[in-house]
Order: C-alpha cells, then structure tokens, then sequence
C-alpha cells in the first residue's frame, strides 16, 4: 500500500494554495515521524504533488518521549539534507521543532537552547490534558525575546472546545496554526468542525500538514478533492500567511 500511494501521482485538483509547510514530522529519526531518509524522501515527494516546494522541519521536543536538543535536531536535517541533495531533490528545508510546553521546554527556553524557525517563529504545542498554568504569560515573554509564537494546532485542544472566548484570547497573544488533518476530520468529527469554526473567524494564521507517515498523506489527499476542501477555501486564502515565512 505505501509504494502504490507514493507512486501514483496526484490528480490536479488535488493541490494547496500555498508553496511552504511549517509543520510535519517528515526529519528522519528523531520522534514518531519519518523512520528513515527513504521515507523521508516519500513523505517530501508527496508533498511536492500538493505543490509544496519549501518546508520547515519540526520534531517534537517533548520530555521523556523525544527529548530533541539543538544538536539532535541538526544531526537529523544534515542527514535529512544529504539524502535531498543525493536525490537532485529540488525542495527547500528549514527546521524547527514543535515544542511541547512543559519542564524541558522551559529549561531549553531559559538557556537560550531553542532552535526557532526562519523568522524567529516558534512552534509551541500545549499538553493533551489541560492547559499549561503560565500560557499567557510564555506568549507574553516569548515576545519581549523577540519570538513570534505559534501554537500548534489549538482545534486538537478538548478542553477549549466549549470555550470560545479563550481561543479569542489566545489568538490576541499570537498565532493558530490549523491542522489540514483536523479539518480532514483524520482527529475526529469534533475537531473538524472546531477548525472549521476557526477557519470562518480568520484564525488559521498557517495551515500545517503535521504528516508523520503515509496514512497522513493518503487523508490529506483524499481531503484536497473535496468540496469541504472547497468551501474552506475563500477563508484560508484570506488568512493563511505560510508563504510570508522567508528562506
């Protein structure tokens, strides 16, 4: 089933507006994701049928599951960039990381150890259970650093599902970037339609694809055909800023 999907090639229609991805795990050998650079180049491949000609890498760091540091994560994309270069690969790579809010964040945070993407974004991702206590206040001095933070895909979040007003807060303090797996319902009926929702009200500021693996790909291009595709549309292409992201 994977060399059949990655060896058909896309129909047209089933492509993105935008040319760069800021979020997937496609770094080969760092966490979930990618588990070598041959898949790693599937996973790229598939994304330049979308019409994907620039991505940014980023790896979870996350304590105890991946605990990534500057050196891992360049370890990973040297390794990632030699196969693209063998391969006469045409993409473009940058990385990052997908930060999860929690002790080795803060720790990497606090000594200066946190690789950011071009443009000083950062990638921050809150836990699964409940909110980080001092968010607001990360946001706030992520700032004064001079980062621009993202947080990663907020629809994933149970617990602002019925919280409207703290999405509008939390989109005052810095960026959304929206899953193309959450509104291709992949996570759930419920988190398609809380992306929807933040979709309509001009909040997925990125879209990411956040791909690990080949089911990944196969359900964002079955979305891509779509008529949800289609009507998500008109709004994403008024709000989506992954192409301002220079490099």
């Amino acid at each position: 089933m994977f060399n059949f999907l990655f060896g058909k090639k896309a129909p047209a229609e089933a492509r993105l507006f935008y040319k760069t991805d800021v979020h997937c795990h496609i770094m080969p050998g760092v966490d979930h994701g990618a588990s070598d650079e041959a898949e790693s180049l599937q996973l790229i491949e598939a994304e330049q049928r979308w019409g994907i000609e620039r991505i940014i890498l980023t790896p979870h760091v996350t304590e105890t599951t991946f605990e990534n540091t500057p050196e891992t994560l360049a370890a990973g994309f040297d390794r990632i960039t030699s196969a693209v270069s063998d391969a006469a690969n045409p993409v473009k790579l940058a990385y990052s990381a997908e930060y999860r809010i929690d002790t080795l964040f803060t720790e990497q945070y606090e000594n200066d150890r946190l690789v950011p993407m071009p443009e000083k974004y950062i990638l921050v991702e809150n836990s699964y259970v409940q909110e980080p206590w001092d968010l607001d206040k990360l946001l706030f001095d992520l700032r004064l650093k001079e980062f621009t933070p993202i947080l990663a895909h907020p629809e994933r979040f149970k617990y602002y599902h019925h919280k409207p007003e703290r999405y509008e807060q939390l989109h005052a303090a810095g960026f959304f970037q929206i899953n193309l797996l959450s509104l291709a319902g992949y996570h759930g009926k419920e988190e398609k339609k809380i992306a929807e929702k933040l979709v309509e009200k001009g909040y997925a500021d990125f879209l990411g694809s956040d791909i690990h693996h080949s089911r990944h790909v196969e359900a964002i291009d079955a979305y891509l055909r779509t008529k949800d595709y289609r009507r998500m549309l008109p709004y994403l292409e008024k709000s989506v800023k992954n192409d301002t992201i220079k490099f």
